[in-house]
């Protein structure tokens, strides 16, 4: 017995799949983030002197990396656990932060000390708001009796 060409289970399964739309603030703020960072270090860069190309490049490049790395995190941080997702953003501002001070012509060390401290005050801000913000997904055990 032959099966007729157009299956009825088939036919709609492309119009059940889940699609993923982002919120305005999905885009804005990663792209926000990343202009106002973009223009920090070109401006950094530029330490008083006339705007040259290879400013204007590395605060392109710059901020078009960091709306990535936050845009990225963004769509990522729900899969995460509490401690991994403020070890994330702990790191990704420690990282931004650290680069910021190494463009001011300062010592690696100084550099790397400030952007380990910010980042670690990040973390411990957003393990902080991650742990008593949001609800525990597993029950609390009953008090012993």
């Amino acid at each position: 017995m032959a099966t007729h060409a157009a299956m009825p289970g088939r036919r709609g399964a492309r119009a059940h799949a889940r699609t993923r739309h982002h919120t305005p603030l999905a885009w804005a703020l990663p792209l926000v983030l990343g202009v106002i960072y973009g223009f920090y270090a070109a401006f950094i860069r530029r330490d008083g002197g006339p705007s040259t190309g290879g400013q204007v490049l590395l605060g392109l490049v710059s901020g078009v990396a960091l709306a990535a790395l936050c845009f990225a995190l963004g769509r990522i941080q729900r899969s995460l656990p509490r401690e991994l997702r403020a070890a994330a953003y702990g790191a990704l501002t420690a990282c931004a932060i650290g680069f910021l001070v190494s463009l001011t012509d300062t010592s690696v060390l100084r550099s790397t000390g400030l952007g380990l401290a910010v980042g670690a005050g990040v973390l411990v801000v957003s393990n902080n708001h991650h742990t008593t913000g949001h609800p525990s997904p597993t029950p609390a055990r009953p008090p012993p009796q």
